[in-house]
């Protein structure tokens, strides 16, 4: 894109919004840590370009050029040039490459426990359940509607391995469309820790297929406006989550 504004529906847009003066540098390698963690860029693909990541920061090239090198110094990202060439991820959730190969968490924890954890899927269950009924009781346009489709189909479609990134993108979606963009903000960092959990239990089958039943009907909901179903359907999705959670981590 070529403006200084992020389209309202794109995937990166809760989370590469303009930072702050003053702490650009800090809050800029803060975002696109967040772009790495939450997976909205998979292993071995490209970032946006510089010109797209300092228009929506709002930082100066400069300022931008040393958060990348901060990020190729840690093993996060590697520069490539010519004419195919731009900023490439080596990250992805969980640690491992596509090859099996370890690579570096970007700005990973260790697991939450107790107290922690309970807070963490109390907080995740307000703004989820507030995007959407928030969401469902919005009048979207017919892009709106479409793009909450794609974003559905990609998770019936994906293989495990692309699984939690696109799940992720359908999430923030909702979370975007809201209009809300306080809890749009909030929620990335939620399910930025949400995923450092998550990535320490193994995928389910039998639960993808019930997390996916419950996609289809949150977004029905959303869609067809019915604010009380939408509500529902995402209350008892982030129950099941919180159950799984528990149950392999406290």
């Amino acid at each position: 894109m070529t403006g200084t504004e992020a389209a309202p529906d794109d995937e990166f847009a809760a989370v590469l919004r303009p930072v702050r003066a003053g702490s650009g540098f800090e809050e800029a390698l803060e975002r696109i840590l967040q772009v790495l963690r939450l997976g909205l860029v998979p292993y071995g693909e490209r970032l946006p370009s510089e010109r797209e990541l300092a228009d929506r920061l709002r930082i100066s090239r400069v300022t931008l050029r040393e958060v990348l090198k901060v990020l190729q110094d840690q093993g996060l990202v590697e520069s490539r040039r010519g004419r195919y060439g731009g900023t490439f991820v080596l990250y992805t959730a969980g640690g491992l490459s596509p090859e099996g190969r370890s690579a570096p968490v970007a700005g990973g924890t260790a697991a939450p426990a107790g107290a922690e954890l309970e807070d963490l899927l109390r907080f995740r269950e307000v703004l989820e359940t507030g995007a959407a009924e928030l969401c469902a009781g919005r009048v979207l346009d017919a892009g709106q509607r479409a793009l909450l489709r794609d974003c559905l189909t990609a998770t019936v479609d994906a293989p495990l391995g692309d699984y939690r990134r696109l799940d992720t993108r359908l999430h923030l979606t909702l979370a975007e469309l809201s209009g809300s963009p306080s809890l749009a903000a909030a929620y990335t960092g939620v399910r930025a820790s949400v995923n450092d959990a998550l990535d320490r239990i193994p995928l389910l089958v039998r639960n993808l297929a019930h997390s996916q039943a419950q996609h289809t009907a949150l977004v029905d909901a959303v869609v067809e406006g019915d604010v009380e179903g939408a509500r529902e359907v995402m209350r008892e999705h982030c129950a099941g989550t919180a159950s799984l959670l528990r149950g392999f981590l406290l």
